[in-house]
């Protein structure tokens, strides 16, 4: 008996695979999620005695100091504006910012703040107050949009508070 072979071919057509994968590719690059990493822009406070003699004098410095139990907004040339107490437990950025928005409308040219803080202020604490000086929120229609208050935002240290839990303006 005679076994017959058969003697097959079998081509193999990439094609269709290689139409899914190109399909795919750019579905996920189009899907992905691009990260934007964001660098602020933090200076050191000047010295005041190098300052002093070299700029004429503004009409508002502007230091907003964190201390554990309160924030207090200060006029680094004429004392203690505000003292905003903690709400819950917690520093009351909502009003800082509410009080500083009030600020910028006496004193629209004004850009530069300084945040003072004390060596054992949390990072979180520094970041919402950076926050809430730097920008407020606005709905026009629909859309949220950040305004500017005070962008140029110096950091240091914050003098040791006078008066344990707040009442530092008068």
């Amino acid at each position: 008996m005679r076994v017959k072979h058969r003697e097959t071919e079998f081509e193999l057509d990439l094609t269709t695979f290689i139409n899914l994968m190109v399909v795919l590719l750019s579905f996920l690059l189009i899907s992905s999620v691009v990260r934007e990493v964001s660098v602020l822009q933090v200076n050191l406070p000047a010295n005041a005695a190098a300052a002093a003699g070299v700029q004429p004098k503004k009409p508002l410095v502007l230091e907003v100091m964190i201390y554990p139990h309160d924030l207090l907004v200060a006029d680094r040339q004429t004392g203690p504006l505000k003292d905003i107490p903690d709400l819950a437990g917690q520093h009351d950025y909502i009003a800082l910012n509410t009080y500083l928005r009030q600020i910028k409308t006496q004193y629209p040219s004004i850009t530069d703040a300084s945040i003072l803080m004390l060596p054992d202020t949390a990072y979180d604490d520094l970041i919402h107050t950076m926050d809430a000086v730097r920008y407020f929120k606005e709905y026009v229609g629909a859309n949220m949009i950040h305004s500017a208050l005070f962008p140029d935002i110096a950091l240091g240290d914050a003098p040791p508070a006078p008066i344990q839990g707040g009442n530092h303006a008068p």
